[in-house]
Parts: C-alpha cells; structure tokens; sequence
C-alpha cells in the first residue's frame, strides 16, 4: 500500500484505551492508582470523553470486575480481553474488534494506554488536528526520543493493527509506513507508572 503519497481524510475517530494488564512490576492494579483525585483510568476516559470521539472503549483484562466497578462506564463502551497475558496486541484486537461491532464506519482510531498520566484531551486534540493537516494515515507521539502513544491510525491499518501478534504494540507499524506517518511533540510523555517508584516519584 502506498500509503505516502496518499492524503487520508478522518472525519469520525474513536478512542480505544488499553488497560487489560496485570501490573505485575507495581503489585497492584496502575488502572486505579489515584492521581489529582481520580484515578489513572478515569483520567484516560475523561480526556478521551472531551475530545469528541465519535467512540470511547476500553479494553479491560487483569482485574477486569474489580476495575470496571471503580470507574464511571456512562458515555464509554467496555472491552473484555480474556487473551490479556499474551501480550499487548491482543487487547488491540479486542478493542477493534469491539469498535468494528459498534462503529464499523469510523475513519480512524486512537490508542491510548492507562498509565501515561500526562496524556490529556490536549494531546489526543493534537493528534486529530496534526491529521487534519498532514492527511498522513499515522499520527503519533515522540517523547524522550522514542515514539509512541497516544498514536492515531487510519482505519485503512485496521488490518495491520489486527495481525500484530504477542507483546507487539503498534509502533511497529510507525518503521512499516515511514512515509505515511507524522508525529506530534509530547512533552511528558515519557513519565509512565511501571513500579511504585514511578508513582512515587510522579509530579502532583
């Protein structure tokens, strides 16, 4: 697929937030940390909510009946992933496979995960807007010189996004379609909560 010189016009986009993990680095559920009176998955949703996304889903695993009755489900559409300890791309394909059911038409998703606290309806605002302009089928984030989520993606690599396999996350698609692809600056976006030393250590 030429995906490079091609302009992709996104109209309608849902939100996908993936947050099946088990946490086993932090010893208890990151999904429910408390940050500025919330928690880190109800701060995901609530961003995602104000952005304007046609869909919210997120994709619950590890922990999926004790996290899914702390958070606020009015407005959002819940995901199971039972496949959750083989890898991250399984909660991929369970959150599009949920948005195909749902929303089969829209033009293109956002991956978001849980534990970066700083990503904010701003950033996910920015992604949308640096699409608006590119026409690129691929936005994503760089940070402490890598790239990464949030990352949005034309619904024409829904496919690709379906065959990732293991602990394989969408930036693998960012190396398959250079050309296609345009990032955005996220300034936090390497502050992530893996251990409670990161939680610790995380700016109130």
């Amino acid at each position: 697929m030429q995906t490079g010189k091609l302009h992709f016009n996104v109209n309608t986009f849902a939100i996908i937030i993936l947050a099946a993990g088990r946490s086993s680095r932090l010893g208890s559920p990151k999904q429910l940390l408390s940050y500025r009176g919330k928690t880190l998955l109800q701060h995901s949703i609530d961003s995602a909510k104000q952005t304007g996304s046609n869909k919210v889903i997120v994709v619950l695993g590890s922990g999926k009946d004790l996290i899914g009755n702390k958070i606020d489900t009015a407005g959002i559409e819940i995901a199971e992933n039972p496949d959750w300890e083989s890898g991250i791309s399984s909660s991929i394909k369970a959150g599009i496979n949920a948005l195909k059911k749902i929303a089969p038409d829209v033009d293109a998703l956002i991956l978001m995960v849980c534990d970066q606290p700083f990503a904010d309806a701003e950033i996910l605002k920015a992604l949308i807007k640096k699409q608006t302009e590119s026409g690129k089928a691929i936005v994503g984030c760089m940070y402490e010189n890598t790239k990464g989520t949030p990352a949005l993606f034309h619904s024409s690599l829904f496919p690709d996004l379906l065959a990732l396999k293991g602990d394989t996350g969408a930036k693998k698609l960012f190396k398959k379609y250079k050309d296609a692809a345009s990032f955005v600056s996220f300034k936090n976006g390497g502050i992530d909560i893996d251990t409670s030393e990161d939680y610790q250590n995380l700016p109130k």
